[in-house]
C-alpha cells in the first residue's frame, strides 16, 4: 500500500512539473501575477495572486506551482503564500490550458536577498606610511551577502567617491565578495579617510531606503620625497649637533 501511495505522489509530482515545463510563455493572453514581482528578506512572509485568463481558458484548468508555501483556489483566482521564506531560488508558476489544449504560463520574478552581516576596509600587504605616486591595493571585503549581483560597493575618500563597482557573480544564496581598488595616494591625502560602502540595489519592489553596510574609517599617512629630504636633513642636524655636545664634555 505504502508503495503505491509513493508512487502516486511521485507520479503527480512529474505531470505537474511536466505542465509547467511544456507551457508557453509568450501566448496572448497570459496569466497575470499580483504584485507583478517580490523583493522579499530571507526569513519573512509573503504572498501573491494570480488571475488565469478571462477568455482563452473558460473552460481549461488553472494552478499554481511553487517550490515553498501553500496555494488556494478561488475559480481562476490563486493565491500563494509562504510563512517565511528560506529558499533563495523561490519561484512560482501560474499556468492555464486552453480550449486547444496549448499551455500558457507566466513566471513571477522573486528576488530573495539579505543585507552583508560586515564590510571591511584595509589595503592588502600593505603597513605603515604610504608613498605620493606610488600604487596600493585598497580591498572591500563583503560578507554573507544575497543576491550579490544586485550589490553596488563604493570606496570612498572622505566624501570623494573613489569607485564604483558591481559584481557580475549570479549565485542567488549569500557569499562573500572582495572588491579592489588601485589607490595611488597624492600628498594633500595625508590623513584622509577611507572607508567602503555595500549597498543592496533591490528596484522600487524592495525595502526603502535601501539596505546598507558602511565600513570603519581607516586614517592614512602619506608621504613625499620632499618630506623624507626634510626629515632626513633635521634628522643630521640632531646628529651633529649631539656629536659637538658630547666633544665638549669630553
Amino acid at each position: 500500500m505504502m508503495f503505491f501511495l509513493l508512487l502516486f505522489v511521485c507520479l503527480g509530482t512529474f505531470l505537474r512539473g511536466f505542465h509547467v515545463s511544456s507551457c508557453d510563455a509568450n501566448c496572448a493572453e497570459k496569466p497575470v501575477f499580483s504584485p507583478s514581482r517580490l523583493v522579499v528578506q530571507y526569513g519573512d512572509p509573503v504572498s501573491a495572486s494570480c488571475s488565469g485568463c478571462r477568455h482563452a481558458c473558460l473552460r481549461g484548468p488553472t494552478d499554481l506551482e511553487v517550490s515553498a508555501g501553500v496555494t488556494r483556489q478561488n475559480g481562476s483566482m490563486i493565491l500563494w503564500t509562504v510563512d517565511n521564506v528560506t529558499e533563495w531560488d523561490t519561484s512560482a508558476v501560474c499556468y492555464y490550458t486552453d480550449d486547444d489544449g496549448n499551455q500558457c504560463c507566466s513566471k513571477l520574478p522573486v528576488t530573495v536577498y539579505q543585507p552583508p552581516d560586515v564590510v571591511t576596509i584595509s589595503f592588502h600587504r600593505t603597513a605603515g606610511p604610504m608613498f605620493v605616486g606610488s600604487y596600493y591595493t585598497l580591498q572591500c571585503e563583503v560578507q554573507n551577502v544575497a543576491p550579490v549581483e544586485n550589490l553596488i560597493v563604493t570606496f570612498y575618500k572622505g566624501q570623494e567617491v573613489l569607485s564604483q563597482q558591481q559584481s557580475n557573480n549570479k549565485e542567488k544564496a549569500p557569499v562573500t565578495e572582495v572588491f579592489t581598488f588601485d589607490f595611488r595616494p597624492r600628498e594633500d591625502d595625508d590623513g584622509a579617510h577611507l572607508r567602503c560602502e555595500a549597498k543592496l540595489e533591490l528596484g522600487p519592489e524592495g525595502p526603502q531606503p535601501l539596505p546598507v553596510v558602511m565600513s570603519q574609517n581607516i586614517t592614512i599617512t602619506v608621504y613625499s620625497i620632499v618630506h623624507m629630504r626634510q626629515s632626513g636633513a633635521v634628522v643630521h642636524t640632531v646628529n651633529t649637533f649631539l656629536m659637538l655636545l658630547l666633544l665638549s664634555l669630553v
